[in-house]
């Protein structure tokens, strides 16, 4: 008996189970600069990157093996749109795992809310819109704050700041090209050739650089949580909530991920924002909410 009715009645329940999916969600969202800073002792960043997505891209395969089936010729149909998304998902994720060496992952989290701006902005572009008012000014508000975060005189922040808007960017660009091209897709045979292609691209980045070297257990522990939670689940979650929620709807509940991601920072390392900082960051989620609001009125 084929084992794919079963797992489509699964992923059913979950999607109609939506507090719980979202709650979920925010937690697993949270955790994605906290990995970062974990493996940071242990390897470098570009390397803690390509064991974690390899380590979620053989969790997928064999989940599918198990319980579905890979279709390849997906793959052939769409392989440039798997590419160009793949490239920009690693690159930003490497640029994450490498900010958490300047910036604490909490203040990071709430830097990485500037992807609201960015969606939205590829919205815009694509549909010939324009911000009203209120988005200008929240989003007039957002930029101002994130400033407020990156420049602190006599410290480094900004250069982990730099890092996080840029991964932010990318990740926000990937997400408006998987919007507007990627609806015709299965999502299983998606996250599978996404992550397998961010994976191959993540592999020439750590070779290209010389770092690919073999973890110890305690770092291969740490990977192992990582790419199950802030991988395979948490980007199983962020896309089934992608394609079947308003993207303003959607945008609005990742802005409640960097509360969650300050907590397991204060209570995993000690470490908080600053005062400034806490204040940038809120006004990076209130322009992002703002901007978030307007699109959804």
């Amino acid at each position: 008996m084929s084992h794919k009715p079963l797992a489509l009645a699964a992923q059913s329940r979950l999607i109609n189970n939506a507090p719980l999916v979202v709650v979920c969600l925010v937690i697993v969202d949270s955790l994605h600069f906290v990995f970062a800073r974990l493996l940071l002792p242990y390897l470098p960043p570009t390397t803690s990157a390509m064991y974690v997505l390899t380590i979620a891209t053989v969790e997928v395969a064999l989940f599918l093996a198990v319980w579905d089936k890979i279709n390849f010729t997906t793959f052939r149909h769409h392989a440039w749109f798997f590419g160009g998304i793949g490239f920009l998902v690693a690159a930003s994720t490497v640029l994450n795992y490498s900010a958490v060496a300047f910036i604490d992952p909490g203040t990071a989290s709430l830097l990485g809310k500037m992807s609201t701006l960015f969606s939205l902005g590829f919205g815009l572009i694509w549909l010939r819109e324009r911000f009203t008012p209120f988005q200008s000014l929240g989003a007039i508000i957002a930029v101002g704050g994130s400033f407020t975060i990156a420049f602190q005189p006599g410290e480094f922040i900004w250069a982990g700041a730099l890092m996080v808007i840029t991964s932010t960017f990318m990740y926000a660009l990937h997400a408006a090209l998987v919007k507007r091209y990627g609806h015709g897709i299965g999502l299983t045979d998606f996250f599978l050739f996404r992550l397998a292609c961010t994976t191959v691209f993540l592999w020439l980045f750590a070779i290209s650089q010389g770092e690919v070297r073999l973890p110890g257990w305690t770092a291969w522990l740490i990977l192992l949580m990582a790419g199950t939670v802030d991988v395979t689940i948490s980007r199983t979650l962020y896309y089934l909530t992608l394609r079947r929620l308003n993207l303003s709807v959607h945008t609005i509940i990742l802005t409640l991920s960097p509360a969650a991601a300050i907590l397991w920072t204060l209570f995993l390392f000690g470490l908080g924002p600053t005062l400034q900082q806490l204040i940038g960051g809120a006004a990076v989620i209130a322009g992002a909410l703002m901007v978030s609001l307007g699109q959804a009125r």
